[in-house]
């Protein structure tokens, strides 16, 4: 179920006061902050808010050890940049994997382990 008060505009407002890596917020924190209560509902919510100001150019930056919070300068929105381009190439390589090895043994085909 949408929380009406998970908006695009919401979720810039609160970072609006996370400027900065050491000001970064938990997606969690960053859900009880807009909403007053958190659940995976409302954290996906705020994902899907973070992708779209992204997308409209806004340097929303998120890691794991930082948590979400908007650039202060170049370098921490390469930071967060580099992150994204790992999490891509740790996804590709899962999908490669699936695709050589468990697709055939799901398929009926074998393969030999050398």
């Amino acid at each position: 179920m949408l929380h009406e008060g998970m908006t695009r505009d919401a979720v810039l407002t609160a970072l609006a006061r996370h400027i900065g890596r050491e000001n970064g917020v938990t997606a969690k924190g960053l859900v009880i902050e807009i909403v007053g209560a958190s659940s995976a509902g409302l954290e996906r919510q705020l994902r899907a808010c973070v992708e779209r100001l992204r997308d409209e150019g806004i340097a929303v930056c998120a890691d794991p050890s930082a948590g979400y919070h908007i650039a202060r300068d170049a370098a921490e929105l390469e930071t967060s940049i580099r992150f994204l381009v790992d999490r891509i190439a740790t996804t590709a390589r899962q999908v490669r994997a699936l695709r050589k090895l468990a697709r055939p043994a799901l398929t009926g085909q074998s393969r030999l382990l050398l």
